[in-house]
């Protein structure tokens, strides 16, 4: 019998010690080393073992013959989107998120409406009367979906070879254990063998893997740092449990842009896709109310109309509160700032709250605009006129930067029945305005943005 030995390993780099420290001399990260028992025999094969056996030989580059796969439609357009345009053959695809946000939801109710494709699904948590329950409550039907039950890595290879499915799909990585590793399912040595292992038979034989992966409670993917670093493409499933809106970020992508979001909406029956998000989240009735304003933003290609809430009072205890909800709180005490030194607005004894509506977390700097008018539309208790939106990045000197993407921004607006908007005055260099129904006001400083708000 092989003679074990423990070693504690980093679950944020992978690097290894004889005894336990506090922080990782390698990652810097402080309480990471974990202990697993590792043995002494001889180092075995992977858990998947190709049928071709052939050795690959190194080739020129220029003899590489390459060919366009076509990708696979998800029938979930959400999804197709932030995938850069549906799922790569032989790609590997892992999903994060919150316990109970949707994973699986969101992934059983993907497979269940692919039409076409065989699909195996591997389930290490739920059982199979619980899955058809939520398949049930789904309402959606795929003959060829097939369901297993199993936590071992070399048995599911055998169901693979077995079913011959066009997609796997395995909840979760941290459940799957294989025997070459003496250690408990959910390690670091565990996850890392059977992603590699994993990661060897799509790329091998071209099916596509989707990964539900767990998070820790600092938000990131559990387990080593590995896993994020061969899979494909890293989503990101957020959203808070008490509002029906499920917000999906593509982290890492090799196949498309990182900028993406999708939007959905938890119901009863599943989740919804969110086709146009600007109108669920923007409230109808905001007119004569103080502290409200509407700005435009890009995240990824998608423009969004979303509602700035803002209420400024007089500092009860003294010291001064600033809060932020879904913008930075940094870049909102940089535009309090310039509010009082180039606008001449007091609000160093004020509390300042600001919350982005819907529960997004915007980083366009084309919110900046929006959060100073709702800031001061609080401040002075004065409300903004309906039907107006706005959308311009503010410089330390209080001039107004020209933004990208200026016509998307302008047509969502148009088309969601505003009568107005405040650009920069520079983004209407070569921009033709005759063919659109909708006001357009250029302003250079924040001063005349104002002048144009409140009078």
């Amino acid at each position: 019998m092989a003679k074990a030995k423990s070693v504690y390993v980093c679950s944020n780099c992978g690097a290894d010690s004889p005894k336990w420290i506090g922080k990782c001399p390698v990652c810097g990260e402080w309480n990471t080393y974990v202990e697993e028992i590792v043995s002494k025999a001889a180092p075995q094969r992977s858990a998947y073992i190709p049928e071709d056996k052939s050795k690959v030989k190194p080739v020129r580059i220029h003899e590489v013959t390459t060919s366009e796969d076509p990708r696979i439609d998800l029938c979930n357009t959400e999804l197709n989107r932030v995938l850069g345009g549906g799922l790569v053959p032989g790609s590997l695809v892992l999903i994060g998120g919150e316990p109970g946000i949707g994973k699986s939801t969101l992934v059983l109710q993907t497979v269940l409406g692919i039409e076409g494709k065989r699909v195996l699904y591997v389930s290490g948590e739920e059982s199979a009367k619980q899955l058809k329950l939520r398949a049930d409550r789904l309402e959606h039907v795929n003959a060829d979906c097939y369901i297993v039950c199993e936590t071992s890595l070399e048995n599911i290879f055998v169901h693979i070879k077995n079913t011959q499915p066009d997609i796997v799909v395995i909840d979760s990585i941290q459940t799957i254990s294989t025997e070459l590793v003496e250690s408990s399912p959910g390690s670091v040595s565990q996850v890392r063998e059977c992603s590699a292992s994993i990661l060897k038979f799509a790329k091998e034989t071209g099916t596509p893997v989707l990964l539900i992966g767990h998070i820790n409670k600092e938000g990131s993917i559990a387990g080593p740092k590995v896993l994020e670093h061969i899979v494909d493409t890293v989503l990101q499933f957020e959203g808070d449990q008490h509002y029906m809106y499920r917000i999906l970020r593509s982290i890492k992508n090799r196949f498309g842009s990182t900028a993406e979001l999708g939007i959905y909406e938890m119901r009863q029956n599943g989740l919804r896709e969110v086709s146009n998000p600007s109108e669920l989240l923007l409230s109808q009735n905001h007119e004569g109310l103080s502290g409200v304003a509407i700005a435009a933003a890009i995240e990824g290609i998608r423009p969004f109309l979303i509602e700035t809430q803002s209420l400024v009072s007089t500092a009860a205890y003294g010291t001064p509160q600033r809060s932020a909800t879904g913008f930075d709180i940094r870049r909102m005490n940089m535009l309090l700032a310039v509010l009082e030194k180039r606008v001449g607005f007091k609000l160093a004894q004020k509390d300042v709250f600001l919350n982005i509506a819907g529960g997004l977390r915007v980083n366009d700097p084309a919110m900046d605009l929006g959060v100073i008018s709702a800031i001061l539309s609080s401040n002075m208790d004065l409300a903004i006129e309906n039907l107006t939106c706005m959308t311009g990045e503010v410089g330390l000197s209080g001039e107004i930067r020209p933004v990208n993407r200026i016509e998307q921004r302008i047509l969502e607006a148009e088309k969601l029945g505003f009568g107005r908007i405040l650009i920069p005055y520079n983004n209407l260099k070569g921009f033709d305005t005759k063919k659109l129904n909708i006001e357009i006001i250029p302003v250079r400083k924040v001063e005349e943005a104002f002048r144009q708000l409140f009078g």
